[in-house]
């Protein structure tokens, strides 16, 4: 029998977003730009020269822990959660992050590596609902596939405050990301008081879901199969959004009709969201916006949550966010 997975959490997660592979990735740049032909080659005797050195942890590497941690509560009905490594290293260069893994003691018994090939296609075939990476293709293709929630991480926080033990705290912002991006379209080509009109009028006409909500649903499944009130749940969730009144009643509304909890919820009508980020202590914070997590980077684990290419947002990001989508390539 196949394993079912259908009520597993399943995060795929490239090397790079699980372990900080700077070393080796600039050595594969530096080597591209100067020696294209020979910059594989390079890459390949570094990787193997270090293999049995341990790889340090990456920005996704604290959310992992913790969401493996949960599967202490495992019972008969198979594991509340499976990650998966999709790498585009090859078997033989991806052996160093095999034996970190190893090391760590990080039970993740599945993975991908694919040499150089995009690790997107095979989302679906993993069965995975939520996709970190720092490949911005890769990230976007996943988007744009509607297969599960995708995000591209940021750099590791430099100044990060000790997250709460023996949970998993993950914080998500609304517009764009939980939910469909329709209202901020309103924001964006109307204005202020067009948006707080709609969303007051509307209030109970709950949202269209983003490209986190399915995610979103998959949690609320896993709390479901723990043994402990939602209320005490190990699983924290915070919304963290720029709405304020009166348009956030529609969004506890619409969690509502979604049938899912969310512990805590900030509307902080504009005001910077480091602050509330820096109390709640995130495993990872996910946002559509640089303006809001290139500062948030640098306190919690942060990942952007690409735009549909065919989004007007994706369109006008630049002109309205001063966008700096990072470009970062990966060979892993």
């Amino acid at each position: 029998m196949p394993l079912d997975l259908s009520n597993t959490l399943v995060v795929g997660i490239s090397a790079t977003a699980l372990f900080d592979m700077s070393e080796s990735d600039l050595i594969f740049k530096e080597t591209f730009e100067s020696d294209p032909d020979t910059a594989i080659q390079k890459y390949r005797e570094f990787m193997l020269e270090h293999e049995d050195e341990p790889l340090k942890p990456g920005t996704g590497y604290p959310l992992i822990k913790a969401l493996l941690g949960l599967n202490r509560y495992q019972q008969d009905n198979g594991p509340l959660v499976e990650v998966v490594v999709m790498s585009q290293n090859s078997p033989d260069t991806g052996l160093r992050v095999l034996n970190t893994i190893r090391h760590d003691k990080l039970n993740i018994t599945r993975s991908a590596f694919t040499a150089g090939e995009t690790v997107a296609d095979y989302l679906d075939a993993f069965d995975v609902d939520l996709f970190l990476t720092t490949n911005v293709k890769d990230a976007q293709q996943v988007i744009d596939s509607k297969n599960c929630a995708a995000a591209i991480l940021k750099a590791p926080p430099t100044d990060a405050p000790n997250i709460p033990e023996g949970q998993v705290r993950i914080a998500f912002d609304g517009d764009a990301v939980l939910f469909s991006d329709e209202s901020e379209l309103v924001y964006k080509t109307e204005g202020m008081a067009a948006f707080h009109a709609q969303e007051d009028a509307k209030q109970n006409i709950p949202m269209a879901e983003g490209p986190y909500a399915s995610l979103l649903h998959k949690l609320s499944r896993l709390q479901d199969r723990l043994p402990i009130r939602v209320e005490y749940s190990p699983i924290r969730i915070a919304l963290v959004t720029a709405r304020n009144s009166p348009s956030e009643m529609r969004v506890i509304k619409t969690l509502r009709h979604w049938g899912v909890y969310v512990d805590e919820a900030f509307f902080l009508g504009g005001v910077e969201k480091t602050k509330v980020l820096k109390a709640f202590r995130p495993h990872i914070f996910f946002d559509d916006q640089d303006v809001h997590l290139d500062a948030a980077a640098n306190l919690v684990p942060s990942g952007k949550v690409p735009y549909l290419s065919d989004s007007a947002l994706s369109e006008k990001a630049s002109k309205w966010s001063h966008d700096k989508t990072p470009t970062q390539g990966e060979y892993r």
